[in-house]
């Protein structure tokens, strides 16, 4: 028996916010601690290069703090961020999975 819940690191693309606010619930549900994107910017939102840079810093310390990687990518989507943090967390050794094909 763990002495801790699994940490689960959501990744994906911001659009598809009821997607990982799916997966969130199914795995807390399970038992599993969840870290994900914090933000979800809405259409009247206005946020800075500066503030981009800062979120993509501070998702790829939350895939410092999981055990594992969960990516939402419906219908196998993966964008330029996300392929960045799929890097990040292989070359950490980040074990990840997919919650479609791609």
């Amino acid at each position: 028996m763990p002495d801790r819940p699994e940490i689960v690191c959501i990744c994906g693309s911001v659009r598809f916010a009821a997607e990982m606010h799916a997966a969130n619930r199914e795995l807390t549900y399970a038992g599993a601690i969840v870290v994900a994107p914090g933000v979800f910017p809405r259409v009247d939102d206005v946020i800075t290069n500066e503030q981009k840079l800062a979120l993509a810093a501070l998702h790829l310390r939350k895939i410092d703090l999981a055990d594992r990687v969960l990516i939402v990518n419906p219908g196998g989507y993966i964008g330029e961020s996300t392929s960045r943090e799929i890097a990040y967390a292989k070359s950490t050794g980040k074990p990840i999975s997919y919650t479609d094909p791609f």
